[in-house]
């Protein structure tokens, strides 16, 4: 009787084997940087700290519950003026694999934001003025959308930077959920402590709480796509140790997604499934067993 369980509990591991085969998640990996603009981050107890020799995989392999280090964009955003960022195209990139499909992520040019006649009017009908409308709105000003007060507060923005600033988003991770690209930016889990200095009168009345991303160009299988968002939740680290580090950067994780983009992998089960005829085969060799035995 012994080695009838034994055979038993053997057929029900390999089934357990299976299933878990059968429902293993889209995988991503061999990711590449193109431009030499960017900054890695890993990982030591809580703190990011940078690294330029980090694994670039290991880096992005975190979820959200998980972020762990990222790469930097485009890091020399905020030390250029708005005249070179209007005169520059390059970008900095991140290229991988995901799901068996090419992921590129980027960071922002001018014409991203102002369209290839660089219009810088507020109210035009670019990314500027889309992005820079749930801007005020998530931060508490929603009643300067279309009017002068919204054209004042964009002008002051691009003026200080802004735009050429949300141009360089840190990925922490990139992942699949069903046939969803998940895809985390690090950034500042309390935003207002950031922009709030920069606006001056504008910045007192920024709701405290504000939160908001970075974007970032996503480009998988024919869909491109400016991703961002305005809610964040604590990340469980924070940018403070090391050359750089301020005791803030990096405390809030935005997930942002490519909706319905993956290809789920083919079920890994035939017809009859494997899983299926492994049980049926171990219980049908219990049976077998006891019939044995009692004719014995």
């Amino acid at each position: 009787m012994p080695g009838i369980i034994k055979k038993f509990l053997l057929g029900a591991s390999v089934v357990a084997s299976v299933s878990a085969i059968a429902t293993s998640p889209a995988m991503a990996g061999n990711f590449s940087l193109s431009g030499s603009d960017y900054l890695l981050y890993d990982v030591s107890g809580s703190n990011t700290v940078l690294n330029p020799s980090a694994d670039l995989d290991k880096v992005l392999s975190g979820n959200s519950s998980a972020p762990g280090g990222n790469v930097e964009l485009f890091a020399s955003s905020e030390k250029l003026t708005n005249s070179a960022f209007l005169a520059s195209n390059a970008r900095t990139s991140v290229t991988g694999t995901v799901a068996g499909k090419t992921l590129t992520l980027s960071s922002l040019t001018a014409t991203d934001w102002f369209g290839t006649s660089l219009n810088k009017t507020y109210g035009a009908a670019t990314f500027a003025t889309t992005w820079f409308n749930g801007f005020l709105t998530n931060a508490g000003m929603g009643g300067f959308v279309g009017n002068g007060l919204g054209t004042a507060a964009f002008n002051q923005f691009f003026g200080m930077g802004g735009f050429q600033r949300a141009s360089d988003p840190n990925i922490s991770y990139v992942t699949t959920s069903g046939t969803d690209l998940l895809i985390g930016l690090a950034g500042h889990y309390n935003v207002k402590e950031v922009y709030a200095p920069m606006l001056g009168q504008l910045g007192g009345l920024i709701r405290d709480g504000f939160q908001a991303s970075e974007v970032v160009k996503a480009s998988y299988n024919g869909v491109e796509e400016l991703l961002y968002s305005f809610s964040a939740t604590q990340s469980g680290l924070v940018n403070g140790s090391g050359v750089g580090a301020d005791g803030r950067s990096h405390s809030g994780n935005y997930e942002v997604a490519l909706r319905g983009v993956v290809t789920p992998p083919p079920p890994v089960e035939s017809v009859p499934e494997p899983s299926t005829m492994l049980g049926l085969m171990a219980v049908g060799g219990l049976f077998a067993a006891k019939r044995k035995l009692q004719k014995a």
